[in-house]
């Protein structure tokens, strides 16, 4: 029986929505302020709980420990309208700090939909100082600092596309800080994540990256590359690829800046691939050293299927050798060398050098390049495959090619990253690429290194790589581009090229240009030979590589190394009259001066004279002849 409704009682049904109203008000009140606790209420405890919160992601250290990538405090300055007390007055103290206009930070407070308000995300640790010290004082009311993890690169464009960068979220998006990412960001609860140690030198990456600069002025190219590893060990010690970026400064920067060619772009490598192939046709035991082949100016035959292939070369170079080809770069001889061996074999053949895979030396993104199989093969596939076109592989690939001709037939993968560390450093990992192998016999690539170190004698097509007192086993090459809007082979643009190992005896150090679209004189031997010399000439006598006018002397328990002299740098400028390159490489590796250098051979004239003061902003110009 339902009870009677007295006279004056409010409807049951009224009473359950009113009750719902003050439920519904109380929650939304309870959020609000609950909200409002953690923007305004006690900020400097409360931003100092979550500042202590923000977790650190671990450094990027080059193979000496020098630090490449690391973790800082970044915030996200806040404002709550109805608490600023002061717009115009909060507005003039923090536009200078800010780096904005004063007019736009009062606008953003005034005129805002909404009472909180972004005013400007991820400022510095240095402008982070700043604003706490003004609020320590009792400044800046309604003003809030939102604490958030953030990146530092030090060394800032070196070596920028191989450690990548974060985004607003601190999360690798490219390079080492995106193949890592597992690594580097802390996991488990930790507070801080692993370290990740490089193969590469900083300094020399710098020497590569110098002389990447001057090669891309000289030739007005699209781009360079400019590799340098131990084939010993397949570290890289440096990989240069300009145009380059600041990674502190992403947002200014494009896909072209960002682009790690050496490992994730493709090519035709031209003669520099001849190499790779007269091994593959020697060790296959279808002609010798000794084999000689015709050339008269051009490669002609006619294949099984009728389609007659002419392909030219330089000039008439009469009886070739594998020695002569290599030497002089002759098309004709190396097609013909070709045509002894089947195309499946040839093919295997360079699949054994690592063409047509990953190296997986540690970067994300790498290309496998091109290598069709046979059966895609026309009848000029084979001839032209043997001097590097209609091929495509990457900087990276020919760095491990070459280091079975510098090991005697042994191919070392190449890495770039050495090891990863846990935060407490009780743990550490290498990171492994693969296992060396052996694919060629040991005399084919003594004869292959042997007669590179040919090509720098005056007969040969790399003699502007010559070093004195030092062999290098050289190989130059000139590689057409393919139009893309005709897909044949364009008239005007090219890649120039040259690698070098050195000692050739023993090499302990590959280095590797490429010059894409030069301007001008193309022909690797003629424009990339001579930047392979400059950077042999730097780089020996830093990495203690031994040569004539350099013997290693050992001493238990110490190392005695005879060095051409140095000047003293002190708050004067030195006399640097008759010193050569070599000679002033330390100070040139110095981040304390500063260099302008023109010409080669001894510093003929300097500017300012000896003795001159020497500031932080002192410019030292030397004329070389």
């Amino acid at each position: 029986m339902t009870a009677p409704h007295m006279p004056g009682d409010p409807p049951k049904n009224s009473r359950r929505f009113t009750i719902f109203i003050v439920v519904l008000f109380l929650t939304a009140a309870a959020l609000l302020g609950r909200y409002g606790f953690l923007m305004l209420g006690d900020r400097e405890e409360d931003q100092g709980q979550r500042r202590g919160r923000i977790a650190e992601r671990g450094p990027i250290l080059d193979r000496n420990g020098r630090v490449l990538a690391l973790h800082t405090r970044l915030a996200n300055v806040t404002a709550w309208r109805s608490s600023v007390q002061d717009p115009q007055a909060v507005a003039e103290e923090l536009a200078p700090l800010l780096e904005l206009d004063a007019a736009y930070i009062r606008d953003r407070i005034l005129y805002s939909p909404t009472d909180f308000v972004y005013l400007k995300k991820q400022i510095d640790e240095s402008v982070i100082k700043l604003l706490e010290a003004s609020q320590s004082e009792g400044g800046l009311r309604g003003i809030g600092l939102e604490y958030i993890p953030g990146r530092i690169y030090p060394e800032r464009n070196l070596a920028s596309q191989i450690i990548g960068f974060v985004g607003d979220e601190n999360r690798g998006l490219e390079g080492i800080e995106y193949a890592f990412e597992s690594d580097l960001a802390p996991s488990g609860g930790g507070e801080r994540g692993s370290q990740v140690s490089l193969t590469i030198d900083t300094n020399v990456q710098y020497i590569l990256e110098q002389l990447a600069g001057e090669t891309i002025r000289e030739t007005g190219s699209e781009s360079v590359m400019f590799m340098a590893m131990d084939p010993r060990t397949g570290e890289i010690l440096g990989s240069a690829s300009l145009p380059n970026y600041d990674p502190n400064d992403i947002r200014s920067t494009n896909e072209n800046q960002r682009m790690n060619r050496p490992m994730t772009w493709a090519y035709e490598p031209g003669s520099v691939f001849k190499i790779f192939s007269l091994a593959n046709l020697l060790d296959s035991g279808v002609m010798t050293g000794e084999t000689a082949f015709f050339c008269n100016g051009h490669y002609e035959h006619i294949s099984a299927g009728g389609e007659r292939v002419i392909i030219n070369c330089l000039g008439a170079h009469g009886r070739v050798t594998a020695r002569d080809i290599i030497v002089v770069s002759c098309n004709a001889g190396a097609a013909y060398a070709s045509d002894l061996l089947g195309e499946e074999s040839f093919y295997e053949g360079l699949k054994v050098f690592g063409f047509g895979s990953r190296t997986l030396s540690g970067t994300p993104g790498e290309t496998a390049g091109f290598l069709r199989s046979p059966e895609r093969w026309s009848g000029r596939s084979k001839p032209t495959i043997t001097m590097g076109q209609e091929i495509s592989v990457s900087a990276l690939q020919v760095l491990q090619a070459a280091s079975a001709i510098a090991n005697d037939g042994v191919l070392v993968p190449p890495r770039i990253v050495s090891r990863i560390s846990s935060p407490d450093g009780t743990q550490s990992r290498s990171w492994d690429p693969g296992p060396a192998r052996q694919v060629i016999k040991p005399e084919t690539a003594r004869l292959i290194r042997s007669a590179m170190v040919d090509v720098t004698s005056n007969i040969g097509t790399g003699w502007r790589a010559n070093v004195e007192d030092l062999s290098l086993a050289v190989k130059t090459g000139t590689a057409q581009i393919i139009d893309p809007e005709t897909l044949s082979y364009s008239d005007t643009d090219f890649i120039a090229s040259c690698i070098a190992l050195l000692p050739a005896e023993s090499p302990s150090l590959i280095l590797y240009l490429v010059i894409v679209k030069p301007k001008g004189e193309i022909l690797g031997g003629r424009i990339a030979a001579p930047a392979i010399r400059q950077a042999a000439e730097s780089l020996v006598d830093y990495l203690g590589i031994p040569r004539g006018r350099n013997p290693l002397a050992f001493h238990s328990p110490q190392v005695t190394l005879p060095q051409d002299r140095t000047p003293a740098v002190s708050d004067t400028v030195p006399d640097f009259s008759g010193l050569s390159k070599r000679n002033l490489a330390p100070l040139l590796l110095r981040d304390d001066l500063h260099f302008e250098i023109e010409g080669e051979g001894w510093v003929r004239r300097q500017t300012p004279p000896p003795g001159s003061p020497l500031t932080p902003d002192t410019i030292i110009y030397l004329e070389f002849e």
